[in-house]
């Protein structure tokens, strides 16, 4: 039986989907995120206190966890989650801007490595 293109062609859908880190730019998911309001939501639903509850630790060890989050999609998609599994009721763009807070903070899709920053 002959594989169909559509097949061959998925599975590189989805390796494009992540090659914004290796172009140095913003993902675009995240381009118009307002961070201050990110920030804020972090702060004001304590979500450091809960990885700390969580993972342990300074709860950073949540973040990357054997490559669950590795695109800035996922990473949105895991916000949402928290959201829904907490009852936190966020809409979807302070979604995007808690998501595009974590992403400059600690996954840096698209962003390139922090000076200093251990990986």
């Amino acid at each position: 039986m002959p594989l169909s293109p559509f097949r061959l062609l998925i599975p590189g859908l989805f390796v494009l989907a992540g090659t914004c880190a290796a172009q140095g730019q913003v993902p675009d998911i995240f381009r118009d995120a307002d961070l201050p309001l990110g920030e804020k939501l972090l702060r004001e639903h304590q979500c450091g206190a809960c990885h700390v509850r969580t993972v342990g630790g300074d709860g950073s060890a949540i973040y990357r966890p054997a490559g669950r989050i590795n695109t800035p999609g996922a990473l949105r998609g895991m916000v949402d989650m928290c959201s829904t599994e907490l009852k936190l009721g966020l809409f979807p763009e302070e979604s995007t801007a808690v998501a595009a807070v974590l992403n400059r903070d600690h996954y840096r899709f698209g962003l390139g490595p922090r000076a200093g920053a251990k990986r």
